[in-house]
């Protein structure tokens, strides 16, 4: 009997209904929960946080909404959300989310959000890069792109080690207490993302 890999049509209804639990180093990323909304609350809501990005939900039904969408979302197979689970915890302390861009997801735009405490522990690399071979391998994505402002040094450093590429300065672009500011558009492509992973692999035999 012929045996093939499935189609990725059949991959995508098996994470419509139940994302995968991805192992990130000695983190996880896992499909968000209702109780995740209280220290998602407790995280991402920070001035440090929220300095650079769209503000998240302010109140806890508010969060608890957010995870209700993010379901329904990914249950329509437009998007999905996956919650960072760092080593030790129980509750994700972040998100990192994927939104279709086209029907089909061959383009799709990310964006992530990580509580202050975990800046600089080495809990975000990995479980991106986890999130980016899943998005490839399985999602069928074939460009990822992201934008970040221009003044968080930060993200647009995160995306940069990540090996994304920077396409460009969209001006006035984002809008953020009461003024418009200008964001960096970076992009993952598969074709490079899998020279680079090869590349990688050679390294470490």
């Amino acid at each position: 009997m012929d045996v093939r890999r499935a189609p990725v049509d059949d991959a995508r209804i098996h994470w419509q209904q139940q994302l995968p639990v991805l192992t990130a180093g000695e983190h996880t990323l896992r499909q968000l929960r209702p109780s995740d909304a209280a220290p998602l609350l407790a995280m991402l809501t920070s001035d440090d946080v929220t300095r650079h990005i769209s503000p998240p939900p302010l109140t806890l039904d508010g969060f608890e909404r957010f995870v209700a969408w993010s379901l329904r979302e990914q249950a329509a197979g437009t998007s999905i959300c996956y919650g960072i689970v760092p080593k030790g915890y129980d509750c994700a302390v972040g998100i990192i989310q994927i939104r279709g861009i086209q029907p089909d997801l061959g383009n799709a735009e990310w964006g992530f959000a990580l509580g202050c405490a975990f800046w600089g522990t080495g809990v975000f690399h990995p479980c991106a890069t986890a999130v980016v071979n899943f998005a490839i391998d399985t999602m069928g994505i074939r460009r990822l792109e992201a934008r970040a402002a221009a003044a968080n040094a930060r993200g647009n450093g995160a995306l940069c080690k990540l090996g994304a590429s920077p396409e460009g300065v969209l001006q006035n672009s984002f809008l953020k207490g009461g003024r418009y500011h200008d964001q960096l558009l970076w992009a993952i492509v598969e074709s490079e993302w899998r020279e680079d992973r090869e590349a990688e692999s050679v390294q470490d035999r």
